[in-house]
């Protein structure tokens, strides 16, 4: 622990720096409680009060209300303290009721559910007995021997388990020679008995004799034994003779409209407890006989087993309605449990949600707030304005002129929200960017609006979407979200630093139409019929304008071609008057700046000229040094264009110029789509001529096929899987007919091409034919539908289609969860890695080189090494010159100068060798891709990394929806196949993998069907029997490596990192996860899946624990082995050693050292009893664990390393030191960072009138804040 001490030397009770959590002994239990519960009543229904030794006695637990006893003798707060003489009620607050304990002292000793049916039943281990033996002793069904007196004489020995007719023979034959009991009693008898330190040194002895089955016994009962041993629990603590009673306001009970009452559950199990406790303490003092006590104590330990984990063991508990009461353990556990719902997610005061709606006129760092949702939200700041204006005398009337709406009230709210930023989320938050911060623009009506570029970020469309708006209370807090979460700071993605506000829809359409060069066009002589084709100048793209003009294309004349004009201003002048049209080609004379007088003429399109006002002519897409007067953006603009003017902006003029051409985006594109008229008639939507012969083509083939499989020339699969390429091929022929039939200016095409709305695959189901279509189950159906929208579907097709749809929608419900499950467990496995150290030291580094699926490259080595730091001099191979040093991070430009250079690998830093002890190094991480800067100690990049990889997922999910379930087109691997790399399973459709390196003999098919594969290696000949139907992917003379594939398929991870180690396994599961990502088309830097894989091989297994502490078998991190190593070595004792571990994501997560991270993901009662046991502490070092107990995360602003700071204010440091004095004759002063009010001063207030006495109205003047308090002084 640390000093509970702040800056002030005051005790805070919150500044700890680690947590503990051990098994409670009885002395413990009546320690913590404020008396016994000995009756099972609640409340009086008469008079609504608690009644006396109950569940909820105000002596035990504290007074129902502030500062009064049960009695009434005493009331109100100056009799804080006393203790009433008659009813025995402590007057103190009513808070005190969810602090306070009880306790109820049971009449036999009580097992503890957890500790004894948990897997492994930690009671069984430590006394050797099975857990099944154990239930029949703690449930009376057999005794145990306690003593066996002489074993020679008996026969007995000690711990066997006797039955019934056993005991009694026994018994008549010798007496009280033996002492066998059954029951919790004499099984806490034995553990009492149980000397711990020679346990285990007998134990370590036992280890080193034995083998197999009985060895794993030993080392499981070792673990137990040393985890009791090293905690100083003692394991008679595992039976109960105490139960703790948690406090009332925990368990409440409530008053219903007709006078019935809602309790909850733990209320009646408790009240179960007592009432069978009590019994069995009558019948213990009646003398009652053996068998009826037994049954009374058995359904005593049933109680407590229910009232702890209710339906553990036996059936449960149930309420009315035959619903299963929810116990202590069902408090804790799930996504209802206390860890989940209450301390990893808050509800949040200051806070509202409405619909959204879209603001095309704000700026890109504004939101529109509704004017009766500002004035609730910013109530108390109104409140503190009017105040210090002279509106208003006190606070109260303050409050009275904000509730009445006041027309001083606007005003102030005016003044109060400027610079005041607000934060808007809309759920679900997959990623950082669902969170923003905006400055809020007071709007009429009742909904928020949303800036149309913002959108991408949040996922948000203006189909009903809500959001809720947040609002930073504190300086600290708003400067953060002024800083850090600003939308204007938030341009790029975290997940591959492309920006991420590229604009859609119409402000694509409006930038296409503006850009577009205008057509050309020319007659065919064989039909008469027109071609059309772009009109590409010769600046825009030589060869397609070469082209043209060869293949006889004529520019369609434009109102206004070839027309010059001195300078813009005279350009659109004619352009407003109609002199111009928008796609006519003129000439514009540009000027550099004020000191250029002769300028120079640039062509262009009318609409080109207008576009670049906005955008700044430095980006980079024209050589300036060459040409000084050219048009930046002198091009075709769709949305992959648009993407690439934002980043190239990004990199040339940071946000503020970025935000501000992105602006100018957004209105241009909606003022010019608006012109461009663009909409669709059926007459748009074409089909090509040649679509029936190609389907007819393809229908005679498959006629062919039916026939050869009716004849049994050709297997059913085989037909199946022609039917299927056929029609595939048939529909891609129709698709591509379709859309080298529609012209440049067809308004479908339009919007398709530039990437506004649509896609081809929607434009081949309008026009071209719908192809094969898949079921619910994911199977191929084999009548394809022929029709397209245009002509309209048979009824056969339709019922065929309603398939697809429907599988559409079953999926997307689906996999959105599983998505969301999966983003879950990354979050878990990787929030701990924060980047701690600047600089770890390492020397090692992995290779990489471009990714390549096949002969198709999906990432260049450019964009693999961008933003890394080089771990050794890379040197140009021809000139040999050098191009990055060692230890420096490689810029795009270098990154571009190492792909041209012809390098085909390069050696990077990479966070899977880092060295850090904890978290990871800035430079073994690289650039921090949301804001294209080094990494900053203290950046939370793991969670980044779940998130960038989870957030895609729930899109790949949310991709089959808008297809309408073609068959194909479907990621069915997906999802799943990510899931099974992470979760490190082995998968399904397993490929043979090559045990080692050696050449390939001889491959031979043996009569039972299954081929036979001869690999010829050092160690001699090795065959792999591969079973029919998998394809083999080697051929005979072949060289295979150890880790290769012999057939096709995917390889088990496990089997990779046996044959090729760590960097295989790296290897492997970074290729296969970017592979699923890029087949989606979704980009995702390495780092992010680097970041995950390092925590699956973040544990090793110790084999042989030398003279270290650590348990043969136990799972540790490096730290703790060279911890412990480092240790024996002083001592001269042989260090520990163990091999590494591939881990799946779950795994991993639970065997985090933080226990408070383990319960609240997963298994929580199984985590729980596993720490208590080891006396586990918990250091508080990864973000879950904070906010658990409401600290700030130990990252970013909330480093330990800002804390304390102390400022430094140079040569004003006097002057600014005389602020901090404290004002003499005050004795307390108080200053609440959560009271907006209080927020800009120290506020003196007089001991007359302390916190307690403002909760009592009826002793205090009307006084309202602190602001007045210092005036009343």
């Amino acid at each position: 622990m640390a000093e509970n001490t702040n800056n002030n030397g005051d005790f805070e009770l919150n500044n700890f720096e680690s947590l503990q959590i051990k098994l409670a002994s009885t002395d413990k239990i009546l320690e913590w409680s404020h008396g016994e519960v000995t009756k099972p009543e609640t409340i009086n229904y008469r008079t609504l009060k608690p009644e006396r030794d109950g569940l909820f006695c105000e002596r035990i637990f504290g007074p129902m209300k502030d500062w009064e006893c049960h009695c009434g003798k005493y009331k109100r707060i100056r009799y804080k303290g006393i203790v009433c003489d008659r009813c025995g009620v402590e007057v103190t607050k009513a808070k005190v009721r969810r602090e306070r304990m009880g306790h109820i002292k049971l009449a036999a000793p009580v097992s503890h559910i957890w500790y004894f049916k948990g897997i492994p039943s930690r009671m069984g281990l430590i006394l050797d007995i099975t857990p099944r033996n154990l239930e029949r002793v703690l449930y009376f069904a057999s005794y145990i021997v306690l003593d066996a007196g002489d074993p020679d004489e008996t026969g007995l020995v000690e711990k066997q388990i006797l039955g019934e007719q056993e005991y009694r023979e026994k018994k008549d034959q010798f007496g009280n020679k033996f002492r066998a009991a059954m029951g919790a009693e004499a099984v806490r008898e034995l553990l009492a008995k149980i000397d711990l330190d020679a346990l285990s040194t007998e134990l370590r002895e036992a280890l080193k004799n034995s083998t197999g089955q009985k060895k794993v016994r030993v080392i499981r009962r070792l673990e137990v034994v040393e985890a009791l041993r090293l905690s100083g629990n003692r394991p008679e603590w595992m039976v109960l003779e105490v139960v703790p009673v948690i406090p009332p306001d925990l368990r409440p009970m409530v008053q219903l409209d007709g006078g019935r009452f809602a309790t909850s559950d733990l209320n009646d199990l408790y009240r179960r407890v007592i009432n069978r406790n009590n019994r069995l303490k009558r019948l213990l003092e009646l003398g009652a006989p053996d068998i009826i006590v037994r049954n009374e104590k058995r359904m005593l330990q049933e109680a407590v087993d229910s009232l702890i984990d209710n339906g553990r063991r036996g059936r449960p508990v149930t309420g009315p309605g035959g619903r299963a009461l929810k116990s202590l353990s069902d408090m804790l556990k799930g996504k209802q449990g206390r860890f989940r719902q209450n301390l990893l997610g808050k509800r949040v005061d200051y806070s509202g949600r409405s619909v959204i709606v879209v603001g095309p006129e704000l700026k890109f760092y504004q939101c529109g707030l509704p004017k009766k949702m500002a004035l609730e939200l910013f109530k108390p700041f109104i409140m503190k304005e009017l105040v210090e204006k002279g509106y208003a005398h006190n606070i109260k009337n303050a409050k009275r002129m904000v509730e009445k709406v006041k027309p001083e009230v606007w005003d102030v709210l005016e003044d109060v929200i400027k610079e005041h930023p607000v934060m808007l989320n809309r759920a679900p938050t997959l990623h950082r960017l669902g969170i923003q911060a905006f400055e809020p623009v007071l709007v009429e009506g009742k909904a928020i609006k949303l800036h149309p570029l913002a959108c991408t970020a949040f996922n948000a469309d203006f189909d009903g979407d809500q959001m809720a708006v947040h609002v930073p209370l504190s300086v600290e807090a708003q400067a953060e979200a002024r800083f850090l979460m600003l939308s204007v700071n938030n341009i790029l993605a975290p997940k591959d630093g492309s920006p991420i506000t590229t604009p859609t829809q119409d402000m694509i359409l409006g930038a296409y139409y503006l850009t577009y060069p205008g057509t050309c066009k020319k007659v065919t002589e064989e039909d008469g019929k027109e071609k059309v084709a772009y009109a590409m100048d010769e600046f825009n793209d030589r060869t397609i304008a070469k082209a043209n003009k060869e293949a006889g294309f004529e520019r369609v004349p434009e109102k206004g071609d070839g027309k010059v004009f001195t300078d813009m201003d005279e350009m659109i002048m004619a352009y407003q008057n109609g002199v111009v049209k928008t796609h006519a080609k003129v000439k514009v004379r540009r000027y550099l700046d004020e000191n250029d007088t002769r300028g120079k003429l640039v062509e262009s399109t009318v609409g080109r000229f207008i576009y670049n006002q906005g955008i700044p002519q430095d980006i980079g897409f024209v050589d300036r040094n060459n040409d000084k007067y050219r048009l930046e953006i002198d091009f075709l603009c769709g949305k992959k264009k648009l993407g690439e003017i934002i980043d190239k902006c990004y990199r040339a003029h940071e946000n503020t110029g970025t935000v501000i051409m992105l602006d100018y985006i957004k209105s241009m594109g909606y003022k010019y789509s608006t012109k461009a008229a663009v909409s669709i008639g059926i007459d748009d939507m074409k089909i090509p001529d040649n679509k029936w012969e190609i389907v007819d083509a393809a229908q005679a083939e498959i006629d062919k096929y039916e026939q050869a499989y009716r004849v049994g020339l050709i297997s059913n699969e085989e037909r199946f899987d022609k039917l299927v390429e056929v029609w595939n091929k048939a529909t891609d022929d129709v698709a591509d007919a379709l859309m080298d039939s529609l012209e440049p200016d067809n308004n479908l095409n339009i919007m398709a091409t530039s990437g506004a709305r649509g896609s081809k695959n929607q434009i081949r189901q309008i026009g071209g034919m719908r192809g094969l279509m898949a079921t619910a189950t994911g199977k191929t159906v084999e009548i394809p539908i022929k029709a397209n929208f245009r002509e309209g579907l048979s009824i056969l097709e339709y019922f065929i289609s309603s398939n697809g749809a429907r599988k559409g929608l079953a999926d997307t419900a689906l996999r959105t969860a599983d998505s969301g499950y999966l983003t879950r467990r990354l979050v878990d496995v990787s929030h701990n890695v924060i980047v701690r150290d600047y600089d770890c030291g390492t020397g090692e580094g992995v290779e990489v080189s471009a990714f390549t699926d096949g002969k198709e490259v999906l990432e260049r080595l450019e964009e693999r090494v961008a933003g890394r730091t080089a771990a050794e001099d890379v040197k140009n191979p021809t000139t040999g010159e050098l191009i990055v040093a060692k230890n420096e991070e490689i810029t795009d430009e270098q990154a571009h100068e190492i792909e041209v250079s012809g390098i085909e690998s390069v050696k990077i830093r990479s966070v899977m060798t880092c060295r850090s002890r904890s978290g990871i190094c800035a430079k073994c991480y690289g650039r921090n891709l949301a804001t294209g800067e080094e990494v900053n100690i203290g950046e939370s990049v793991g969670i980044t990394a779940a998130q960038s990889i989870g957030e895609p997922g729930t899109q790949l999910t949310m991709r089959t929806f808008h297809t309408g379930g073609v068959a194909g087109s479907d990621i069915t691997h997906g999802l799943p196949r990510v899931e099974e790399l992470f979760e490190a399973r082995k998968p399904k459709g397993l490929a043979e993998i090559c045990e080692e390196d050696g050449t390939v003999q001889k491959i031979s098919v043996r009569p039972d069907n299954k081929t036979e594969v001869i690999v010829l290696g050092e160690d001699g000949e090795k065959e792999y029997i591969v079973p029919y139907g998998a394809r083999i992917a080697v051929r005979e003379g072949e060289e295979v490596k150890a880790g290769g594939n012999i057939t096709s398929g995917p390889l088990n991870p496990h089997d990779i990192f046996r044959l090729k180690g760590v960097e295989g396994v790296y290897d492997y599961l970074l290729m296969e996860v970017q592979r699923v990502y890029k087949n989606q088309g979704v980009d995702i830097n390495d780092k992010h899946v680097e970041i995950i894989v390092s925590q699956m091989l973040s544990k090793y297994k110790i084999e042989d624990p030398g003279d270290t502490d650590l348990l043969p078998g136990g799972m540790y991190s490096v730290a703790e082995i060279s911890d412990a190593n480092k240790e024996a070595e002083e001592k001269d004792g042989a260090p520990a050693n163990g091999k590494q571990l591939l881990l799946g994501i779950t795994k991993a997560s639970l065997a985090t050292n933080s226990f408070l991270s383990a319960a609240s993901f997963q298994e929580t009662t199984r985590v729980l009893t596993d720490a208590a046991i080891k006396g586990k502490t918990d250091r508080l070092q990864g973000l879950k664990e904070n906010v658990i107990i409401g600290k700030l995360i130990p990252a970013g602003t909330g480093m330990k390393r800002y804390k304390n700071i102390k400022i430094d204010y140079g040569e004003n440091a006097d002057y600014m030191n005389s602020f901090d004095k404290k004002p003499e004759n005050t004795e307390h002063v108080k200053f609440d960072s959560n009271k907006p009010e209080s927020r800009y001063e120290d506020f003196e207030i007089d001991e007359k009138f302390s916190d307690e006495d403002r909760d009592h109205k009826e002793d205090t003047p009307d006084v309202g804040t602190e602001s007045e308090l210092v005036e009343l002084d």
